[in-house]
């Protein structure tokens, strides 16, 4: 692609969650907004004034065929994913795709299989490895300074799943979800432990649904164990929360220890170090942006996107790439299910 020229993105959904990736696109010089669609004409045309988006349409494939993007950012529910990426894979666009990726591993499967058969270039918004209290994390990791890792925990703790009214304000769709704690939230850690700590080789899990006016589970425990020796515990809850000034911005906090100190990052994103042997903690200073969700991530992910468009570098979070998440997380409810610790078969189900 013409790095001079700017890159024609076009959008799907109009719900919470995007007006985040809006108002990234927008910052971004290289970016113009060309089109959007969506069901509900009102909020597309909202959106429309609100960044100057020429198109507005209700049927997806007419604004591929009129407004011929570069590259289209898919902002929907999961159930949608599978119709909107065929359409831009038979037109070779480049996509960016909301996670879920889809509702099923079949059907992930299969259209990662498709992907790969047209040789097209499809991107997950998998957003939590671009917040930068993880980056830095990775920073420390590379450097070595806590040794041979030996354990890692990360307590989940947003406090948005209590009551009637639960998820309601954001996400209402939650209530029905027959999969959530690890379908629509822990898939994010299990693709932020893969980047920290390299990839797993077993899963065990207990999952539970403390509030009974929603369909999926909102509790449970995962425990990995990862190639390098080390062992992993997510442990989420999403009544509880946490200790935090903003209890969205790392939604819990984690611990990561190893044979030279531990590492603690807290709720509201600061990070400190304990070396073995010593009893005083160092707070580990970064650069971060306190800008819309998590530290500005999802900026950060459709940067690195475009980075890669106009420079070339290096890209992550493909979809064959993701497709180990969403192996790992249909693993995580077969432990559950059968209540045994199951072997991950990698391999054998990415196309």
């Amino acid at each position: 692609m013409n790095s001079s020229s700017p890159i024609r993105v076009a959008t799907v959904g109009t719900g919470y969650f995007s007006r985040f990736q809006y108002a990234a696109w927008a910052r971004m010089p290289e970016v113009n907004l060309v089109g959007i669609c969506n069901r509900n004409q009102e909020p597309a045309l909202e959106l429309s004034t609100q960044y100057n988006i020429p198109g507005v349409y209700q049927d997806f494939d007419l604004m591929l065929d009129e407004v011929k993007p570069d590259l289209v950012d898919i902002i929907t529910p999961p159930v949608t994913h599978t119709g909107y990426i065929k359409s831009c894979v038979e037109r070779n666009i480049t996509t960016i795709c909301q996670k879920p990726f889809t509702p099923s591993m079949d059907e992930a499967q299969k259209l990662v299989a498709l992907i790969e058969e047209k040789k097209a270039k499809v991107i997950i918004h998998e957003n939590f490895r671009f917040q930068p209290w993880y980056r830095k994390i990775k920073e420390v990791l590379e450097q070595e300074a806590l040794g041979q890792l030996y354990q890692i925990s990360y307590a989940l703790r947003p406090g948005d799943g209590q009551g009637e009214n639960a998820y309601l304000d954001r996400q209402p769709y939650f209530q029905q979800m027959e999969r959530l704690l690890v379908h629509e939230t822990a898939v994010h850690l299990i693709d932020v432990f893969r980047y920290l700590f390299g990839e797993a080789k077993s899963v065990f899990a207990d999952l539970r649904r403390i509030n009974p006016v929603i369909k999926g589970e909102d509790a449970g425990i995962i425990i990995f164990e990862f190639e390098n020796g080390s062992r992993g515990l997510f442990d989420g809850n999403r009544l509880s929360d946490h200790k935090a000034v903003n209890r969205r911005r790392t939604m819990g906090e984690m611990r990561i220890e190893g044979e030279k100190g531990t590492l603690i990052l807290n709720g509201d994103a600061e990070l400190h170090l304990r070396l073995h042997g010593q009893n005083e903690e160092t707070s580990l200073s970064y650069d971060w942006k306190d800008c819309d969700f998590g530290g500005d991530c999802v900026y950060n992910l459709q940067r690195h996107v475009i980075n890669h468009l106009c420079h070339g570098t290096e890209l992550m979070n493909t979809a064959k790439e993701y497709l180990t998440n969403v192996v790992i997380a249909e693993t995580v409810y077969e432990s559950n299910n059968t209540g045994r610790k199951i072997n991950l078969a990698i391999k054998k189900m990415i196309p």
